[in-house]
């Protein structure tokens, strides 16, 4: 019997003229001791597009992001970004969004948002202007100034994004940005990110334990087993981003899926 080919996420317009960052993620294995965290991970996930990943905890979901972004190489298999296929030339295609914030205490918001261009050698002055009308974009215009113990926990998680988003990379890997907020807040947070994904076409990979989360944020999501991690369903989703999210996760389409993720889960 023929090998099964990697599941391969149906196009989504990227334009032309713009530098190839589709995923190829074949036969991917990750071994840290005598624990297997992944086992036989195949996927290609085409250029901006958004992937969702859930599954039970310590399945290996963050691990295959570390994988993608060259922090951890696989023991075995292979991981590409476009032609990227090294770590180093992974990481340098790739910006991580981590469950915390990690805002530095002593930056202003606006501040903290420029850390990447000011990392690359752009002087501070420079990074606020290009910064600044951010801010206005994704609502935080009148808290540029304000200190991270100043802001709620949604406004500080708008800033860890628009950190993600000015370090100008081809791809973005999201690890349970919205795990520590509460439901009502992370309800906003979701409205709010699935319109910034959509003024800001990226290639996105969102790891998450909320089903509903991943449904309505990307156009695909994969199921995890519990460890060693191996992908046991596949969805196409791709809701309409015009829409408000009460009526998405209300409808009917929205509860079947739901429903097949979750049986997913529990086998």
């Amino acid at each position: 019997m023929a090998a099964e080919r990697p599941w391969t996420a149906p196009p989504v317009n990227a334009g032309s003229g713009v530098t190839d960052s589709s995923i190829t993620i074949e036969g991917v294995r990750q071994v840290f001791g005598d624990t297997v965290a992944l086992d036989g991970i195949d996927l290609h996930i085409r250029m901006h597009t958004r992937l969702g990943i859930v599954g039970p905890s310590g399945c290996g979901k963050s691990t295959l992001l570390s994988n993608i972004a060259g922090l951890v190489e696989p023991s075995a298999g292979s991981v590409a970004i476009g032609r990227a296929t090294t770590a180093k030339e992974r990481l340098a295609r790739c910006a991580l969004m981590p469950q915390k914030d990690l805002l530095l205490p002593w930056r202003s918001a606006l501040d903290n948002a420029c850390l990447a261009l000011e990392n690359r050698g752009v002087h501070r002055r420079a990074a606020r202007e290009r910064a600044r009308p951010l801010f206005e974009r994704f609502g935080l215009a009148e808290f540029e100034e304000h200190m991270p113990a100043q802001l709620s926990g949604g406004m500080r998680q708008r800033v860890a994004f628009l950190r993600t988003l000015m370090a100008e990379k081809d791809v973005f890997l999201l690890d349970e940005p919205f795990a520590a907020l509460d439901s009502i807040t992370r309800a906003s947070m979701q409205e709010w990110l699935l319109g910034a994904l959509t003024q800001e076409p990226k290639t996105a990979l969102l790891v998450t334990h909320d089903v509903d989360e991943a449904l309505l944020l990307t156009h695909h999501v994969v199921v995890f087993s519990a460890r060693p991690g191996r992908i046991v369903h596949k969805l196409d989703t791709d809701f309409p981003t015009n829409v408000p999210r009460r009526e998405i996760v209300t409808s009917p389409e929205f509860a079947h899926l739901k429903e097949q993720a979750l049986e997913a889960l529990e086998v």
